[in-house]
Parts: structure tokens; sequence; C-alpha cells
């Protein structure tokens, strides 16, 4: 989510790592409605875009975008976890 040019909202630890140890936990596919509720709750700082794109690098990977989270979630686990 982008706060404005230079801001954006940034989950930490990363959505996508927060949705698969939620995922493991429950032992069954997150429904759309659970995906939300952890994106609305997890826990975020607003840093300036290049602070994010550093995050990213030393991660690793990209997370996901906040404003498409069960979308970009079906995707990311279908590498993640196989289904």
């Amino acid at each position: 989510m982008q706060l404005d040019d230079n801001l954006l909202i940034y989950p930490m630890p990363s959505l996508v790592a927060t949705l698969l140890n939620a995922e493991t936990s429950k032992g069954r596919p997150l429904i759309e409605e659970e995906v939300i509720f952890i994106r609305d709750n997890c826990p975020s700082i607003a840093v300036p875009r290049e602070v994010a794109l550093k995050i990213d690098e030393e991660r690793g990977y990209k997370d996901i975008d906040l404003e498409k989270a069960w979308e970009e979630w079906q995707e990311a686990r279908k590498l993640l976890v196989g289904d």
C-alpha cells in the first residue's frame, strides 16, 4: 500500500511468510476472509520506497502486494506449498 510518492506500508515479517505460517499452523489452505484478516492485522511499518527495495533485496524476494493479497497469495502458495 502506498502512502505517498515515497512511503510504503511494509509488513514485518513479510506477509507471504505470515500467511505461510498461518496456513501451516491450520493444516489447510486459508480462505479469502482469513487472508484479508491477516493482512489487515499484520504488524507493518511505513518505510521510504528505497528502504522497501533494500528489504526485498535482503530477503531475496518481493512481498505480496497488500492491495492484491488474496490473488497474489494464491500464486505464491502454488510455489511454496505445491497445491
